[in-house]
């Protein structure tokens, strides 16, 4: 059943301030035509009506719609941080001092706040426009999962905008002579994550609708606890806790009380799918107690707020007792208290919207042309300064920093501390070569690559046999038919047709041959540096390196003192690096709060003293660093010191010595664990190349069997019929018979294969002896010639010393340009295992390593089948 928190749907939303009505047009007008002219004022007419009719927009609260108000708004803020730039609005007698802002509390109307600057009206203007997101994500219908999401995305803006007034209007508008709580930093933190903890319940609500599993819905229900928790937290002190009515405070602690429970409800049922019941049951009674507790403190809540909470209180009670049977009678497991269980997992899927880019003025061209070139000059030159001394502290500060480095790098700290507590680790080039081996496979695995090998050359061996066997009975049949038929068996022998197809098979028997013996230099390359190779299969690889002990005998029994007062120094010189990067960024962050144009606008004395004025102010953080730098190398000297006599004490320049051996040891074994798997890898794609151009041949001597076989079945059927009588040509015409048989080639197979539908009307079967043979066949009979003589080796039977089956390797050199099987060992080889041979002209492209063996054995394994 799910939690009650998804019927919830009582949020908050922000009412906005209200003001005074304030005159700008004439007051502003009056100061372009003092200082400027009023052919200026004239030719700014539209801009001074453009911002006094934004003014008055914004003392309105009735407009149509929420959207049009909040685009009014920031119309507004915009139009305001020019009119910050231009015109000296303050008490001052020089500057606009008619103009006074007067804006009520949001929250307390009877408490108002009076200024006579720009601050309080960009402060007002903000708040105002985080309440008017805030109404416009409460306007949605958040019945459906669109209205949820549109309202998760404009309670975002809301927290957007008050984190903008928190971070640059609050201060400053806290700093005239009066301001309401509203605007306050705290006030605008709290009311920042309220509408965090509000955009986040839109998405759990979304999340529960979508039917998520339990463990996701409780890290978002969580994250909406805490929200709601810290803007608790900044409810319950001041200034706030004395501001807020306390139905806000009751919401707010009934919220963060629910959504807990929540989580801890999701979290049970995650916790009961897994079986871990004392857990659960910690869970449950977590969510019970925190549910209970806030019941206390529920006077004034909404009825729909306290139904939820007690809807959600009975699920928790009900899947209580429910586990607490099931511990009882099954578990029995000791239920740990809930303060000892760790925090609940959270997980956010909202953030506050950055409202830099929406209110960015910088491409306003409102009052564009009024900006004096005498201020423009001096801004640039006060920039300029400010550069300087950012520049100037920030090439200190870096040098420190590469100094500390150099220093520590020379001592080999802390990584010698690192090494004494365990804690040491490889560089991080060589960490990730060893990474790069180990996710290989690393040297255990090579031998599953090698029986790779070893399976790849036995199916290219077991082919060669296959392909010999078919030719060896094709010649049997052939020569059986001669001796039984005599001289009318007229067709040509068979070793007269297959010396071409002969002669590649020995070639490429002789290829197999030498890539066996590569393979075997690869094995004993494997077998002899195993040793070497083995480090890498240490997990971590940081077990393999040798460890810095303490000393076995000691005089003193000092060690721990000194590893304590080096270790302190090293924690103390940390402080001093973290110090500087802060420093850093308290130099940029002042250059960018640093707004001396208005000063420049409206100054009337020396430019050169507000200068000096301003540039005072980055005083402080130049002597911080000059005192940070100054400690640092004290400190350096003082670790100089402790670290030679750690060094002397723990005998640091032998563990160094054998720690930089243990690195080249492991730098040599990935050398040659690299190379192997090079070795092996063109083996690979050897044996699947080498494999596609026997399957060719294969394939050529299947195709000239099944060609030979057609013709063998009609010329027994002719000798038959001229032996009983039946043919019905004289002896004029036994030329013409013997010529129906023609001399079938591997060239012109594929065209016998079906022959026509008569026979006699073909071309000729074969050439008599005294015709000249077929291009491609004119060579010496081959060994397999002649009926009578022995049957030929076996290509991979051990031939006699006087003979071998195949020509040796050198005779592939001597074959023509033309020839497309025979191919090297190892095609494109480079390793130290396998000579070198240039890969013949016309031999097949190798392919990739996964293509599949076309005629897999029947026996092979799984690998080498079709996918």
């Amino acid at each position: 059943m799910a939690g009650s928190a998804t019927a919830t749907n009582i949020m908050l939303a922000i009412f906005e301030k209200k003001t005074n009505s304030v005159d700008l047009y004439r007051p502003l007008r009056n100061f372009i035509a003092f200082n400027y002219s009023d052919r200026e004022a004239q030719n700014l007419e539209d801009d001074l009506q453009t911002l006094n009719q934004l003014r008055s927009d914004i003392e309105r609260l009735s407009d149509p719609t929420p959207t049009a108000r909040r685009d009014i708004l920031q119309n507004y803020f915009k139009a305001l941080c020019l009119v910050e730039t231009r015109f000296p609005i303050s008490p001052d007698k020089d500057h606009i001092n008619t103009v006074t802002f007067i804006w009520h509390d949001a929250f307390k109307q009877k408490h108002k706040a009076s200024q006579q600057n720009i601050h309080l009206e960009k402060a007002a203007v903000l708040f105002n426009l985080g309440a008017v997101y805030s109404q416009i994500g409460l306007s949605y219908d958040r019945a459906t999962v669109d209205g949820r999401r549109q309202a998760s995305h404009a309670f975002m803006g809301a927290a957007g905008a008050f984190a903008f007034l928190r971070d640059n209007a609050s201060t400053k508008a806290s700093i005239g002579s009066s301001s309401t709580v509203d605007i306050s930093i705290e006030c605008a933190g709290m009311l920042e994550r309220l509408m965090l903890a509000q955009a986040q319940e839109c998405v759990f609500e979304n999340t529960i609708a979508k039917g998520s599993t339990p463990g996701v819905c409780g890290k978002i229900s969580r994250q909406v606890g805490v929200y709601y928790e810290e803007a608790l937290a900044a409810l319950n002190v001041s200034p706030l806790n004395q501001h807020f009515e306390k139905g806000w405070i009751s919401h707010v602690q009934l919220k963060t009380a629910l959504f807990y429970a929540e989580a801890c409800y999701r979290y049970s049922l995650e916790l009961h799918e897994k079986e871990e019941i004392a857990e659960e049951i910690a869970r449950l009674r977590s969510g019970v107690s925190a549910l209970t507790e806030v019941k206390k403190s529920s006077k004034g809540a909404a009825a729909q707020l306290l139904d939820a909470i007690n809807k959600l209180e009975a699920n928790l009670n009900r899947n209580l007792e429910r586990a607490i049977k099931e511990n009882d009678r099954v578990y029995l497991m000791r239920v740990p208290s809930p303060s000892s269980l760790p925090p609940l997992p959270a997980f956010s899927l909202v953030k506050s919207m950055v409202m830099n880019d929406v209110l960015d003025a910088s491409k306003e061209k409102m009052f564009a042309s009024l900006v004096p070139d005498s201020s423009a000059k001096a801004l640039s030159r006060y920039t300029e300064m400010v550069d300087d001394i950012i520049r100037t502290q920030a090439e200190k500060l870096q040098q420190a920093s590469e100094l500390t480095r150099v220093r520590l790098k020379e001592m080999d700290q802390p990584e010698s501390i690192f090494a004494l507590e365990g804690n040491f680790t490889l560089p991080s080039d060589l960490k990730e070569d060893v990474e790069a081996v180990q996710i290989s496979g690393g040297p255990a695995g090579l031998e599953a690559e090698l029986e790779q090998l070893r399976d790849l050359r036995r199916v290219n061996q077991e082919m060669l046999v296959q392909i010999e066997e078919l030719l060896q009975k094709e010649e049997g049949e052939d020569a059986q038919f001669r001796s039984q038929f005599g001289t009318r068996w007229t067709r040509p022998q068979s070793s007269t047709l297959t010396k071409n197809l002969l002669d590649r098979l020995n070639r490429f028997a002789a290829n197999l041959k030498q890539a066996a013996e590569s393979d075997g230099r690869i094995e004993r390359s494997v077998r002899e540096h195993s040793a070497l190779m083995s480090i890498l299969d240490h997990r971590p690889i940081e077990s393999a390196l040798p460890t810095l002990a303490r000393p076995i005998m000691s005089l003193d029994s000092n060690e721990d003192a000194v590893v304590g007062a080096l270790k302190q120094s090293l924690r103390q010189l940390e402080t001093l690096g973290a110090q500087r990067a802060g420093l850093e960024d308290m130099l940029k962050e002042m250059k960018r709060k640093d707004d001396i144009l208005p000063k420049l606008m409206t100054s009337t004395g020396s430019y050169e003293d507000l200068f000096r004025k301003e540039i005072s102010k980055y005083d402080h953080i130049c002597e911080e660093i000059a005192q940070n730098i100054e400690a640092q190398e004290k400190l350096l000297m003082q670790i100089q010191a402790q670290n030679d006599e750690f060094s002397a004490i723990f005998n640091l320049e032998d563990y160094k010595a054998s720690r930089e051996k243990c690195y080249k040891q492991i730098q040599a074994a990935i050398a040659k664990f690299r190379e192997i798997k090079e070795n092996i890898n063109e083996g690979l794609k050897f044996y699947v190349t080498f494999q596609d151009a026997i399957t060719n041949v294969k394939q050529q001597c299947s195709d000239f069997v099944m060609t030979r076989g057609i013709q063998c079945r009609e010329m027994i059927e002719d000798v038959q019929r001229q032996m009983a009588g039946l043919s019905f040509q004289d002896g004029k015409n036994t030329g013409a018979n013997n010529s129906n048989y023609p001399s079938v080639g591997y060239q012109n197979q594929r065209s016998n294969l079906h022959p026509q539908a008569d026979p006699r009307s073909q071309t000729p079967y074969y050439h008599t002896r005294e015709q000249p043979t077929m291009a491609g066949y004119g060579h010496p009979p081959a060994p397999y010639s002649s009926p009578q003589q022995p049957p030929p080796l076996h290509p991979y039977q051990v031939p006699p010393a006087s003979a071998a089956p195949y020509p040796p390797p050198q005779a592939q050199q001597q074959l023509p340009a033309s020839h497309e099987y025979g191919q090297p060992a190892y095609p494109g080889w480079r390793g130290p295992y396998y000579n070198a041979h240039a890969q013949q002209p016309g031999s097949l492209p190798r392919p990739p390593y996964n293509i599949p063996a076309p005629y897999p054995p029947p026996h092979q394994s799984g690998y080498y089948k079709q996918h």
